[in-house]
């Protein structure tokens, strides 16, 4: 499953496309997406992530992992992260952003708040 990220923020507009992982939170967030791109405001969290608030609540499949850049992960059920940097936590695998290296990610997210829009392909 493939969706796209349309990031706005201080570094201007990019599309980021990503692959979803194989769980049922992931299936239920592109079945989301798939209805109707979602628009979430995204906040700069401990320097390595992007946090916003999906508005409505996904199954949860926590594990302990750490984190890479560009991974998609679901907090809390009703959290979605992109992350630029490592962290470890209990967390759900939602995808992974393709292509970017750390450095692109950075430099597509900023330093301040984005506003990110998630579609399906």
């Amino acid at each position: 499953m493939k969706i796209k990220i349309k990031v706005t923020g201080d570094s201007g507009t990019s599309i980021l496309e990503g692959t979803l992982a194989d769980n049922s939170s992931a299936l239920a967030f592109y079945n989301l997406v798939k209805k109707n791109p979602l628009t979430v405001k995204m906040s700069d969290y401990g320097s390595f992530e992007k946090v916003g608030s999906l508005g409505t609540n996904l199954p949860r499949n926590d594990t302990k992992i750490t984190t890479v850049p560009g991974d998609i992960i679901l907090y809390q059920g009703n959290q979605i992260t992109i992350y630029y940097d490592k962290n470890t936590w209990n967390f759900t695998r939602l995808g992974k952003i393709d292509g970017l290296s750390q450095k692109e990610l950075k430099d597509v997210l900023g330093q301040g708040s984005i506003t990110a829009v998630f579609s399906a392909e």
